[in-house]
């Protein structure tokens, strides 16, 4: 009876290990990935939805400052004329 005990105990410690080592190199893929992934974003200069959104705003909010004040330029031109 002992001997048998001992024989599935260790044969639980073995199969434990192996999950426990697959499920590592599993973990150990995935983040290699990942790492992988963002360095091919970095490389492209991707950028998210939120940055562009948040950049086409100030880009907007530019182009109507510049039309302001090409608008005042012409009017002071004008005056002198």
């Amino acid at each position: 009876m002992r001997n048998s005990e001992k024989i599935l105990r260790i044969l639980s410690d073995v199969f434990e290990k192996g999950i426990l080592t697959s499920q590592d190199a599993k973990k150990e893929i995935i983040n290699s990935l990942k790492f992988k992934r963002d360095d091919v974003l970095d490389k492209l200069k991707i950028v998210s939805v939120e940055e562009f959104e948040i950049l086409k705003k100030i880009v907007q909010k530019q182009g109507e400052e510049i039309k302001k004040l090409k608008k005042k330029r012409m009017s002071k031109k004008a005056k002198k004329s």
